[in-house]
């Protein structure tokens, strides 16, 4: 087996079944051979060994419950273009050539923070200038807001290729 497959995703469900994480194959099967967590989803086909053939999990659940801390989305350049989903806040415009705009600019007082940056197209970044949106005639399309860490935001993204995820990351 490559060493690539070891790489792939595996969901990881507390033992109430709310998502935890997201490890890599390798972690996981560690995980499940020492006992520590169960296999939930096989959708994988299997490992060969020498002595055995294991089960490549897709999801697997923890046999302890683990306390920790609500998930917080991080605050970094591409969790705004993923908040704002790729799209100009001021045009409308979708692109994969976005750049950061302060709403209140920096030089004026404002804070580097989800309330107040938001994506935009250079164009319309360049238009606003060092003003804000009022003093430059133009609109935000939604107001800047941190997203909520709901588990489909954080894991949201493996759907497309691993759909047996959706039914523990709904609800959560």
């Amino acid at each position: 087996m490559s060493g690539n497959i070891l790489q792939l995703p595996v969901l990881v469900l507390n033992a109430n079944f709310a998502p935890l994480n997201v490890c890599h194959l390798r972690r996981a099967l560690g995980l499940v051979l020492e006992g520590r967590a169960e296999l939930v989803a096989n959708g994988r086909g299997y490992v060969s060994s020498a002595r055995q053939q294991i089960a490549c999990p897709s999801i697997i659940r923890l046999e302890k419950m683990i306390r920790r801390p609500r998930p917080t989305v991080k605050f970094s350049r591409w969790e705004i273009f993923r908040r704002d989903n790729n799209t100009c806040q001021y045009c409308g415009r979708r692109s994969g050539n976005l750049t950061l705009d302060h709403v209140l600019p920096r030089h004026r007082g404002g804070a580097h923070t989800w309330e107040n940056v938001v994506a935009a197209c250079p164009a319309c970044n360049r238009l606003k200038g060092g003003r804000t949106p009022r003093e430059a005639h133009m609109n935000l399309r939604r107001v800047a807001h941190e997203p909520q860490p709901s588990a489909m935001y954080l894991y949201g993204r493996y759907l497309e290729e691993f759909e047996d995820w959706r039914p523990f990351l709904e609800g959560w």
